[in-house]
């Protein structure tokens, strides 16, 4: 009669043990942050088991693709905005949205030498400038602001080339469409090809990226614990090695 009680314990036990059933969490993530995003997510996957699905592209589409019923459960933005806009239109909850990196942008050339910086942007020999798309990229943004503190947009304006998002301004330069572009420096830091110039930051408003947890996300656990892994020690000390601030 003591048999079926003891297995009965056994079973228990073991059920116990098994890990909780791995889910997926849907980040939708700004283009900029994507080799960055790729290796929080790894080790988040790792700490947890729980998968993490990115999608990438321009800010701006994202939160497009967000409106228009996208399922992600986290948006990683590039800007301070969309992400408080999603909650006042409702998409985002509300309490959820701050600041996981603060961006640094780049001038970066293959087939010119940028390391001169604006001195370069004045002479001008060059038929080319990549840039993100200043209506969704907000490095692009940033670029067109530092053009313009630079008194160069309305010269260089007929040389820009826009990008649908940060990636492929980067992809401009290193394809050759390009000689010269604005990425960002998370993109290029520890680059074996080309040059590089950080823009000083006061030619450009900070560029302050910030996450929120998304409606469709709301009651799903594994996408809070992914915005607090974003907080954690580990992923910012991976944000911090890739070219990012972090605010305290």
């Amino acid at each position: 009669m003591r048999f079926p009680f003891k297995l009965a314990a056994i079973v228990l036990s073991l059920s116990v043990a098994l890990p909780a059933h791995a889910t997926t969490v849907s980040v939708a993530v700004a283009a900029n942050f994507t080799k960055v995003a790729e290796e929080i997510a790894a080790a988040f996957r790792a700490k947890t088991g729980d998968d993490v699905e990115l999608s990438f592209g321009a800010t701006g589409q994202l939160y497009t693709q967000i409106t228009q019923g996208a399922p992600f459960q986290v948006f990683l933005a590039a800007d301070d905005q969309r992400p408080q806009k999603a909650v006042d239109e409702g998409h985002g909850v509300d309490g959820t949205v701050f600041t996981y990196a603060v961006g640094k942008l780049v001038l970066y050339g293959v087939a010119a030498d940028v390391t001169a910086g604006a001195d370069v942007l004045k002479a001008g020999n060059f038929q080319k400038l990549s840039i993100a798309d200043p209506e969704t990229a907000p490095y692009g943004a940033a670029a067109v602001e530092t053009l313009r503190s630079l008194d160069l947009y309305e010269a260089l304006q007929p040389k820009i080339v826009t990008a649908q998002n940060i990636s492929q301004a980067q992809q401009f330069v290193e394809s050759g469409s390009a000689e010269l572009g604005f990425v960002a420096l998370s993109q290029v830091i520890g680059a074996d090809k080309g040059t590089q110039w950080l823009v000083p930051a006061e030619l450009y408003e900070p560029i302050r990226q910030d996450a929120v947890l998304l409606k469709t996300g709301e009651n799903e656990p594994a996408a809070r614990a992914f915005l607090d892994y974003l907080k954690s020690d580990e992923a910012i000390a991976i944000i911090k090695k890739s070219g990012y601030e972090v605010s305290p």
